[in-house]
């Protein structure tokens, strides 16, 4: 477009909006613009003259502001409707209708766009169910209802498996929205048995959230896992049955949390209920604060309390001999003798191995004492490796409930998986779980953006081009960190000279990834949602995230069975220690 083009549209009284660091955006006019300069004064209805805004502009396309959409417009319920749709005018329309109709849901295509109201809204009856029942996409107003009568029209019609993907960053209300769509699917699909399976899908996300959701600063309920839910359907569309998948469990969060932030619901709950309730009396349990495990934030399976009690035991530099390379635990130790109790596993053994570890090599043999911090590591890592198993048992228990003898016609999938993150402090999860969103993104500029557009080509239909966000880019870099991170676990390398590689291999390499000016130890990734700076410190043992063999044998030879199951490789035989010493990938 050339200069006089511009100074056209942006001629004096457009409309346009200009950045704020108070408010984001906010609505301005244009008083003139010449070659070189765009001078705008603000248009938000206060009162008192202000001094206008003057822009430099040297390339047009980059420099001139986003022009606002004529107010006919404002509030339309698809934002595909609007004339300029870009961020300001996206987060206007949707504010509008928020503010003043009290409207959570708009469309944006074939997406459903959702603002989280933090309280219960009067929408999601059965009535409001049987109302979107047989009603074609934008026939009614959005809402959640409608992306699932699309999805299980289209199963109906077409006889093909459909999918549900909610996405967002954290808090948005992903969780809640999954749960509405699955209510949705058990009104329309449900069954006259009592005991059909639509009842135990939604009684299952109670236990889901107690062992999976944790408070977060941003998310009183956050779930700290991916879940992916498929609904199977006969061949007349009524429910017989359903499986549940997850991913990314945040097992870090078992032994560390951030200030402000606390560990999943179970610790809690089971503390919370350790008088009124005969079956947690009975395991050693005391108040929340009085845990390492659930005292870092704010403040039935017997694996659960033994973890707390796991935290507790106290590791001590040096031994008895003095070493500092060294460390012991106490012979008397009530945390350790508690944990032993819960797990029936014989204490002195457990003691031994959570300070040494055995070293193999060739046909030697010989016990090596670990250092304080090693200890401290390894046990932690025995910690989550006890709540994620016992998360995956429960998640196999559901499933064998929600699972029939009947054959499977079709199935609805939803996944509701983390959002993008981004905290004052970020790590290795935060850093898997952007990593995941980066893809989810990419899944949506395919289906959305890249292969609509292919579609007009193929069909010679006259359209103006939208350059969307590509991030290959950034899926590239993500990657490339990957490999240099499993290349470094090899080596047994530190954070510090794995970031310093970083630096090294990706500085020049890609305009995703960025050095911070103060720091040595962290890196920043240029994400499609935000720049994240992340902390390196913990990449590598996080990474890593094994256990020791023995402390894993020592578990194995409880005398209780279900422990012994829960510690035991699956489909494989228990294996001899590894040359070098023995370690359990979790």
């Amino acid at each position: 477009m050339s200069v006089d083009a511009y100074q056209q549209r942006y001629s004096a009284g457009t409309r346009v909006w200009l950045p704020s660091k108070e408010k984001v955006w906010i609505p301005a006019k244009v008083i003139s613009y010449s070659v070189d300069k765009l001078e705008c004064e603000a248009d938000d209805g206060l009162s008192g003259a202000k001094e206008p805004t003057v822009i430099s502009i040297k390339a047009p396309e980059k420099d001139l502001p986003p022009l606002r959409n004529p107010d006919i417009l404002i509030g339309q319920n698809d934002l595909t409707s609007l004339s300029y749709l870009h961020e300001p005018a996206v987060l206007y329309n949707l504010e509008y209708r928020f503010s003043e109709n009290n409207f959570i849901y708009t469309y944006c295509g074939i997406v459903l766009v959702a603002i989280n109201p933090y309280e219960e809204l009067p929408i999601y009856g059965k009535e409001t169910i049987w109302a979107y029942r047989g009603h074609n996409w934008g026939e009614l107003d959005p809402h959640i209802f409608a992306v699932a009568e699309d999805a299980f029209t289209k199963m109906e019609r077409d006889n093909r498996d459909q999918s549900i993907i909610v996405s967002g960053e954290s808090g948005a209300g992903k969780t809640v929205s999954a749960k509405y769509a699955m209510r949705y699917f058990a009104t329309v699909g449900g069954s006259e048995n009592e005991t059909s399976i639509e009842r135990k899908v939604l009684a299952s996300s109670p236990i889901m959230e107690a062992i999976g959701n944790a408070k977060t600063t941003r998310n009183d309920n956050s779930s700290r896992f991916g879940k992916y839910v498929e609904v199977n359907f006969d061949t007349k569309y009524s429910i017989i049955g359903a499986s549940m998948r997850t991913y990314l469990l945040e097992k870090s969060r078992v032994v560390f949390q951030s200030e402000e932030e606390r560990n999943y619901h179970i610790f809690y709950q089971i503390c919370a209920s350790r008088g009124s309730h005969a079956e947690v009396s009975e395991l050693y349990l005391d108040s929340c604060t009085k845990f390492n495990y659930t005292g870092q934030g704010e403040t039935f399976s017997s694996s659960w309390p033994a973890d707390l009690h796991l935290g507790n035991v106290e590791i001590k530099k040096g031994d008895a001999k003095g070493g500092d390379s060294s460390c012991s635990v106490p012979k008397d130790d009530e945390h350790l003798a508690n944990f032993a109790n819960l797990l029936q596993v014989d204490y002195d053994m457990m003691r031994k191995w959570l300070t040494c570890r055995r070293i193999v090599t060739g046909r030697e043999e010989f016990i090596k004492p670990m250092s304080q911090s090693d200890a401290m590591n390894c046990r932690d890592a025995l910690s989550k490796l006890l709540y994620a198993e016992a998360f995956a048992w429960i998640v196999a228990g559901i499933n064998r409930c929600l699972i029939t003898g009947q054959k499977t016609n079709r199935f609805i999938g939803v996944l509701d998986i983390y959002g993008f993150e981004t905290f004052e402090i970020n790590s290795f999860e935060q850093f898997c779980i952007n990593y995941a969103n980066e893809k989810l993104q990419q899944q949506f500029n395919q289906h959305v953006f890249k292969l609509e557009q292919e579609n007009y080509v193929r069909e010679e239909i006259q359209w103006t081009f939208i350059d969307f966000y590509d991030n290959q880019p950034c899926i590239d870099l993500i990657e490339s960190t990957r490999y240099w991170l499993k290349k470094w676990h090899r080596k047994k390398g530190s954070d510090s000279s794995w970031c310093q590689k970083l630096y090294q291999k990706c500085v020049t390499g890609s305009a995703h990834f960025e050095k911070p000016r103060m720091s040595q130890t962290a890196f920043v990734v240029v994400h499609f949602a935000d720049r994240v700076q992340y902390e390196s410190q913990g990449f590598l043992e996080k990474n890593r995230d094994t256990v020791l063999q023995e402390q894993i044998m020592t578990i194995a030879a409880s005398s209780n069975t279900w422990i012994q199951q829960l510690v035991t490789p699956k489909d494989t035989p228990a294996a001899a220690p590894k040359r070098g010493g023995g370690c359990y990938p979790v």
